[in-house]
């Protein structure tokens, strides 16, 4: 695993927690944000001519239904203008606002879960303070969605700024997302990990570790039943 120094000292210490391989979508992100080849950068509101026009997010190619999942928001330029925020939301959950309409738009409905670096935490269109504001450039925000629980904790800098919000296990995939209203905005994702309970999920996450791509999970001897939560969950 690719452990970052700001890295929370428990999952570094904790061996059930295993190393995920996931990226920023091609397919599913804002016309305004473009990925680095290996699709671990974002770069967002990049034309020189209209800079910003609008908000616009990506997200994870992984989406979760079970497990803790612990991943690193890695802050390449410092955080400026209306909004740039970093959550989870479902498929439903918003990645483009064009004609110049700036929001926070992770938690603008209840499709998302979003902080952002102003220090407020967003969803279903309300928010609250969370934590101070965070201007620095190199700034890791981490974030740790336990499914178990329901739970989504976020970190800066390897330290917990507690609980975010509560009761999000709602049975709906949830996807990595990170957003932006300003220009030349650069987020990098660090590292990204993942902890599962029970013997059959630690069996069917490591059976996908080993497989490349969903479609060899065809060819597997296993029941239909198993062969199809391969696919869906992990």
């Amino acid at each position: 695993m690719a452990l970052t120094q700001n890295m929370p000292c428990w999952i570094e210490d904790d061996q059930d927690f295993k190393p995920e391989n996931w990226r920023w979508d091609v397919n599913n992100k804002s016309p305004e944000v473009q990925l680095s080849s290996c699709q671990l950068a974002a770069y967002f509101h990049v034309d020189p001519v209209d800079s910003s026009i609008g908000t616009a997010g990506v997200r994870g190619t992984k989406g979760f239904t079970t497990g803790e999942h612990y991943w690193e928001v890695i802050f390449l330029e410092p955080p400026h203008g209306t909004s740039v925020m970093v959550g989870v939301g479902t498929k439903k959950a918003l990645l483009h606002l064009g004609n110049y309409q700036y929001i926070n738009l992770l938690g603008r409905d209840e499709e998302s879960w979003g902080l952002s670096y102003k220090g407020t935490i967003w969803h279903n269109g309300k928010y609250q303070r969370y934590t101070e504001p965070f201007y620095d450039q190199t700034t890791v925000i981490g974030v740790h969605l336990n499914l178990y629980n329901g739970t989504l904790t976020y970190y800066r800098n390897g330290k917990s700024l507690g609980v975010a919000f509560r009761g999000i296990n709602r049975g709906e995939e949830l996807y990595p997302i990170i957003c932006s209203t300003a220009a030349e905005t650069e987020m990098e994702l660090g590292m990204r990990s993942c902890r599962f309970n029970s013997l059959q999920e630690k069996c069917c996450f490591t059976i996908m570790q080993a497989m490349k791509g969903k479609q060899a999970v065809d060819k597997l001897p296993l029941p239909t039943v198993i062969k199809s939560r391969l696919k869906e969950q992990y």
